[in-house]
């Protein structure tokens, strides 16, 4: 184990090439981002709160969307500019988009180059998928629909053989609990690893530490998927932004019975790619409703088609209910055989749950799936703190708007990870002749942090919660009488009813209310207990959300808000940033 301050043995601290990287998380951006760096000669340590294949990653079916170098018939690099920024709602940063989609290529061959092989077609070429909202086949995928697994082996294969060679250093189990700083700038992670504190200097620290889905009771996301890497900056005092754009996957597999996400598969999310070949939804009463919701009926975007769920199952006055996905079409029309195929992981997972998609109807819901806010970046990953880098879905670096294009997300951790590695390896200092990335004033746009959300770093002020305390003393109740006790299931419950698909002035307000409160008697618990850092980092994350979602009081894209005041509804929408 590493004590703060050491260099692994067999390194020089001297040479400008040596500088040390820390890497947190082991995702598709922080995996990628440490080989790249060690390949270069960086010191690099990756660092990862459970085992390297626990991530959102490893869970993603749909791919990686990228315009070839031969793209499909009438593809180009301007065509999916174009997707990313109408799937965004007007809200993208449009020169990250360019530089996302027109940087696509370098990073598909990176992966290749790294052991991942993508599916081929039958010309001998990629074998290119059409998804919702996307204008032409441009999807990679490997196995089919476990494109998120054999991307995440084939990049872990190669970090444990750079380590096997000395080139980088990986740390699991080890839950970053803090970030060190010095004078303003990020010098490196307090962690905690097998019950013990300890600690490691850095150059510079990376964050990929992914989203925060099981802020909500229903999601697609895994059990380490708790905010972390949000909590760890806007505590050091980084600023964020758009935090109120939470993308709900439509169609998540649920249990019929209990109305849940499928507990005996775990999150079983039903990919784009599935409808983009032909399935469609239908309410218990067989009828396909996605027609009067939208022209695209189930190619609309992803947002567009949670919300027509949830405005239909509310029509029918089942709120909390489930429709159906019909994926017996496809193989009455691609012949018997075609889903398994196509969809094996898929296939493989409804049987296991009891259902037999290619006779039987799959019970599905909107679920949390992606936070397109985050961790305020510039164009080269930087943060508002010197030293500190974010990439993936931890960090918003303008690409996804308000509303994330389908298979975008992996390719925005591709691209922004590597240039994260980029700015370390040139020397940055942390300004660029076209401005700097956002002030770090406070990160948690007036937040009071209390013992429950952690103490803030030595020079961060401390200053007032005004949304949460205007919004009133009505609480959540789990029983129909007082204010529920904080837990986890409380708080995703809240979540989930208050700041969900649907969301309103009132309802947010309440939500408010009860998370003020929460944060105020929650216990800390055991400095040496994860689920209590991650406790913590939840109930930040959720009063960051809820805040942002207060403060945007129209609608746009994955946020919508009910009682959006009728002269807000075309004026441009602007991004919320606190700093």
């Amino acid at each position: 184990m590493f004590e703060r301050g050491t260099v692994p043995s067999g390194t020089s601290s001297a040479a400008p090439a040596r500088q040390r990287l820390v890497v947190v998380g082991s995702g598709i951006a922080g995996l990628y981002a440490a080989l790249l760096a060690a390949d270069a000669g960086a010191d690099t340590v990756l660092l990862t709160k459970g085992r390297l294949g626990e991530s959102n990653t490893w869970y993603a079916q749909g791919g990686i969307s990228a315009v070839l170098q031969v793209p499909a018939p009438g593809d180009t690099v301007a065509a999916h500019i174009a997707d990313t920024l109408r799937a965004g709602a007007g809200h993208c940063d449009e020169v990250a988009v360019r530089l996302m989609c027109t940087e696509a290529r370098l990073d598909i061959e990176g992966l290749r180059r790294f052991g991942v092989r993508f599916d081929m077609g039958n010309g001998g070429g990629p074998a290119l998928g059409l998804e919702a909202a996307h204008s032409a086949p441009r999807i990679l995928h490997a196995g089919g629909d476990a494109t998120g697994a054999r991307v995440a082996e084939a990049l872990i294969r190669a970090v444990l053989a750079a380590q096997a060679e000395g080139k980088l250093r990986v740390l699991t189990r080890a839950y970053a609990t803090a970030l060190l700083k010095d004078g303003g700038r990020v010098t490196g992670v307090g962690y905690l690893q097998d019950g013990r504190t300890a600690g490691i200097e850095a150059d510079a620290v990376l964050l990929a530490t992914g989203g925060a889905g099981q802020l909500f009771a229903r999601t697609t996301n895994p059990g380490v998927a708790t905010a972390d890497g949000l909590a760890l900056a806007v505590r050091a005092g980084a600023a964020t932004a758009d935090l109120e754009f939470f993308q709900f996957h439509p169609t998540c597999m649920v249990d019929a019975a209990a109305d849940r996400a499928a507990a005996p598969v775990g999150p079983l999310l039903i990919s784009e790619a599935v409808r983009g070949e032909g399935a469609i939804l239908v309410d218990a009463g067989g009828r396909r409703f996605m027609r009067a919701y939208h022209p695209d009926a189930e190619l609309a975007p992803r947002d567009v088609v949670s919300r027509s769920i949830a405005l239909h199952l509310a029509k029918l006055g089942d709120p909390n209910g489930h429709v159906y996905l019909d994926a017996r079409v496809i193989e009455e029309a691609r012949g018997a055989g075609f889903l398994e195929r196509r969809f094996p992981t898929l296939t493989r997972k409804t049987r296991e749950a009891g259902i037999d998609w290619t006779r039987e109807l799959v019970p599905v819901a909107p679920a949390a799936h992606y936070w397109m806010g985050g961790i305020a970046t510039d164009h080269s990953a930087r943060t508002s703190i010197p030293g500190l880098y974010a990439a993936g879905e931890v960090a918003r670096t303008g690409v996804h708007g308000a509303n994330r294009l389908a298979s975008n997300s992996l390719l925005e951790g591709l691209v922004f990870g590597r240039r994260a590695v980029e700015d370390f390896l040139s020397g940055s200092t942390w300004g660029s002749p076209d401005g700097t990335p956002p002030r770090a004033v406070s990160a948690a746009g007036g937040l009071a942090l209390t013992h429950a959300s952690g103490a803030p770093s030595g020079d961060r002020s401390n200053v007032t919660f005004s949304a949460a305390s205007a919004a009133g003393g009505a609480g959540f109740s789990l029983s129909g009488g007082g204010d529920a006790r904080f837990s986890r299931e409380a708080l995703r419950r809240l979540m989930t009813s208050h700041a969900g698909v649907l969301r309103s002035g009132e309802l947010l307000g309440e939500a408010a209310g009860t998370l003020e409160r929460w944060a105020g008697v929650v216990p800390t618990g055991a400095p040496d207990a994860v689920a209590a850092h991650e406790d913590r980092n939840l109930l930040l994350a959720a009063r960051l959300l809820v805040a942002a979602a207060l403060e945007r009081s129209e609608s746009l894209g994955a946020h919508y808000r009910s009682d959006e005041p009728v002269e807000t509804m075309s004026l441009p929408k602007a991004s919320v940033v606190h700093d």
